[in-house]
Parts: C-alpha cells; structure tokens; sequence
C-alpha cells in the first residue's frame, strides 16, 4: 500500500495523560492543527493496562486536562481516603480522556487522532521536519510534514505490571501473576507474597487487607524503604490551607535549618512532610509516592517484610535474592506471588525541553507530568525564542533515591524564581486548573490571620533554605557518588 501523506502543526506521540494534556492547552491557546498517534486503541495511555482498582493518589482536581474538569469537588466520606479530596478509579480516568477527545479535541476540527498506531523514531528528521508513523493491526503507513514540532510525550515510559517483563526468574509451576489479576483469584492460597516496595506494592497490599486477608498471611518483600509524601498535605482548597502551605513552611524551614542529610530528613518526618512505613528502617527510596495516614496504619499491619534485596529468582519452594542465590525464603506451589516490581517510570536521562522542532515533555514541577506538559505547552505558545523557553522550562529530575528529595526541590525553586520574573505567567498558574495552589496564595478577602501567618513563614524561611542548599546539595553529591562506587 502506498504512504498516505497527511501534514499538520504539531505532532503529538502519545494520548497519555502528557499528551493530552499538551495537546489541550495547545488547542485552547492557539490556532495550530494537530495529530496525535498512541500505540493504545484509546486515549489514556498507560491508564489502558492498568489493574481495575488502581486510582490516583493524588486529589483528582488537579489532573486530567487544563479545559475539563475530572472530578466532582467532593470529599471522600468512607474508606481509607476518608475527609480528602476523592481520588479517580481508573474507569472513570479513561471515560474521561475518551470524552476529552471525542467531546472536545475532535469536534474542534483541528485534532487528528490515529490509535493503535506506531511512531518510527528512525524517520525522524529534524531538518525537514518529517516523520512516518505506521498501523499496527494493518501495512498503513503514513509520512507527516510536521510544520512546526513534534511533541515527544512517551519520555515518561510509563510501566505497568501487566505489560512489564520481570527483571528475575520463575520458574514453572510458580503462582506468578501481576496485580491487575488479584480480583480474579478465586481459591484459597497458602499466602500471598507482594513483591516490590513502590506505589504499586503499596496498592496490592492494602488491597489484599481490604478483601479479609489476615496481615500474617502476607509477605511483602520490598529491595528499598521509600519515604512517603502525606495527601492531606496535597489538597488544593482552602479547607487544607494550613496542611498544604504549612507542609510548605516547614519543608523550607527544615532545608535551612538542618545540619546535615539525615538531620534534614528527621526534621522533615518530624514536621509531617515525609512519612515511612518501619519508623526503625532508614529510607533509601524516594518515588514521590502518596498515601493517606489511615493507609499507612494499614500498611503497617504487615509484619513480614523481607528486606534482602531484588529477587533474582521465583521456584516453587523458594524465593533467592542476590546473584549467589544463596540468600533465599521459603514459599509454596500454593503460594500467590504478585508481581509489583515494575518502576512506574523507569528513565532518568535528561535533555532540553525545547531542541529545534522536537519537544520532550518532562517534569518541571516535582511529580505533576500533566501540570508540566499544560505548562510546556503554553511556553510554547507564548514564547519564541529557544534559549528562554528552556530556561522557564528547567527539568525537575524524576525521583528515585532518597537523596533526590533535596535536588528535585532545589531544581522546582529554581523555576519558581525564574517563573516569578513573568507577570504573565503568574496569571496563567493562578487561572489553570492543573496548578492547584498558586490560587490558593494570592491575596484574599478569605484569607484568615493564620493563614497569612503561614505564608510568612515560607517567605522568611525561603532565604535560609536558599542560603544552607548548597551545603546539602554538596552532601548529597557524596553519598550519590558513594552510592554509584558501591554498586
């Protein structure tokens, strides 16, 4: 078959979360065409394979796309996310990117959208600016003059237990199954035995308390303690003024005032700004994961928690760690093994947002990609020169070691000042949606004197931290550097 030649402003590739994300503040903000191509037979992106009790676990107001809103404002009155903001299942995620599309980007006239489609890197050519994409059910091929960008939204790879490759052995006869089947197990098991430590691991265990497994008949083997971020300290209205902006305030406090790494930490999990599971074990994780103080005094049920390190392989009697395999548990045929050892985003390269007429999305704000690719998308729209664009657009480093904390922190003030220098921009965070509580700061009739007292105290803690960052960026570098010789 012949290619089809289709032209178009700006090539999106991925109706994920980023993409769409991207491609709604385009479509608001501009006059551009656009075509977006995912390898998923609908919007959503990794929200296609996920497990079907999966929800956010951050408050919904704040994600989803800058021009419809996700959630209903209401409270959550039972369950463990009980007096929050309510957090999206997973259906309701998809329902609605599928009605973002189908209501507002294709009705526009303006959007293409091309699913079960497949982006060819190899044809990229940043010179002409033309690219091919390819069907996957069909020999469909099609070469797109791109005219102004093409729009990278994959850089998160985002990894799913049900699509993710195990990095160890299993041998025949293992019950082996990712969490997305935990809801399909219909006989009595020996145990089950939750293999890894993230957010993922952390949803299979209270999942398996939820539905009457006693906590004794669950083994959760976790490589590295992460600390936690607290959601009632990310709850974008006024009601959790003084958790959100207080969070704020001893966050800056504890960075100027703290005398080393592990004093910043304790100061940190002192204020409430960080939470760990075992108050005994000392966190080497740091994913940005979110949860409720009642999941954690659920988490914390779970008694038998194997710290050996990554599994390196699964047999019917027992479960090895480390390359000798000596180091091993005991298991049974009988036994559930639940595979949560998938990293939700498993990149940690960094490249300029803005490169000629190629845009990466990336973070630049600490664990809010769909804010970020809203605010790519404007700086794209509103700014012409290259230079300035990446440098409102600075990375945040995706986390992964705990020591990341401190530089994703450091890299979000750093834009925080830089965005400060842009009345314009100032605007656009307090009218989108997606910001959630630069709003929530500004001057108001409803602001209460305590309240105004803790936004005094991140403005006079704010020169202190500023002035001690150096010090601990300069430890952190060590035990990174310690770290890496290590490994």
């Amino acid at each position: 078959m012949p290619i089809q030649h289709v032209e178009t402003d700006y090539l999106i590739i991925g109706s994920g979360a980023v993409g769409m994300a991207f491609a709604d503040t385009l479509l608001n903000e501009t006059n551009a065409n656009i075509i977006i191509i995912d390898r998923h037979h609908k919007p959503g992106g990794h929200w296609n394979d996920a497990y079907s009790f999966v929800t956010l676990h951050q408050p919904s107001s704040f994600y989803g796309v800058s021009s419809r809103e996700l959630c209903n404002g209401t409270v959550d009155e039972v369950g463990l996310n009980k007096g929050l903001a309510e957090l999206a299942t997973g259906d309701q995620v998809m329902a609605y990117y599928d009605q973002v599309m189908k209501q507002t980007f294709l009705p526009s006239g303006r959007v293409q959208y091309f699913p079960m489609c497949e982006y060819d890197y190899d044809s990229e050519n940043a010179d002409d600016g033309v690219a091919t994409f390819k069907s996957i059910l069909s020999d469909k091929e099609y070469q797109v003059k791109v005219n102004k960008k093409i729009v990278d939204g994959t850089y998160f790879k985002t990894s799913v237990p049900s699509t993710h490759t195990p990095s160890f052995t299993v041998a025949d006869g293992v019950q082996f199954e990712p969490l997305n089947n935990l809801p399909n197990i219909n006989t009595l098991r020996d145990g089950y035995v939750v293999i890894g430590g993230g957010k993922t691991g952390i949803d299979a265990v209270l999942w398996l308390l939820e539905n009457q497994i006693e906590p004794d008949d669950i083994t959760w083997i976790v490589s590295r303690d992460g600390w936690l971020l607290d959601r009632k300290n990310a709850q974008p209205s006024r009601e959790f003024f003084n958790d959100t902006m207080g969070a704020q305030a001893a966050q800056a406090e504890a960075i100027g005032e703290a005398e080393n790494m592990d004093d910043l930490f304790n100061r940190l999990e002192q204020a409430g700004v960080l939470m760990r599971i075992d108050p005994d074990v000392k966190p080497q994780m740091f994913h940005g994961a979110t949860v409720s103080k009642d999941e954690l005094e659920q988490l914390r049920r779970v008694k038998n928690i194997v710290r050996k390190g990554r599994v390196t392989s699964l047999d019917v009697d027992k479960i090895a760690f480390g390359n000798s395999g000596e180091d091993s548990i005991a298991t049974t045929a009988n036994t559930m093994h639940v595979d949560c050892s998938a990293r939700a985003v498993p990149v940690s390269d960094i490249y300029r947002v803005f490169k000629g007429n190629k845009i990466i999305v990336q973070t630049v704000r600490s664990y809010q990609p769909v804010f970020s690719a809203a605010f790519i998308a404007h700086i794209e729209a509103s700014y012409d020169d290259e230079k300035t664009k990446n440098e409102i657009c600075g990375v945040v480093p995706l986390p992964n070691h705990d020591t990341d904390w401190l530089m994703g922190i450091m890299a979000q003030m750093r834009n925080q000042q830089r965005w400060a220098k842009e009345p314009e921009i100032r605007d656009w965070l307090i009218n989108n949606r997606l910001d959630g509580f630069t709003r929530l700061v500004q001057p108001s009739s409803e602001m209460t004197p305590e309240q105004g007292a803790t936004l005094m105290r991140i403005k006079s803690a704010m020169p202190r931290a500023a002035a001690n960052m150096p010090k601990l960026v300069g430890e952190t570098m060590q035990i990174m550097a310690a770290r890496h010789a290590k490994a």
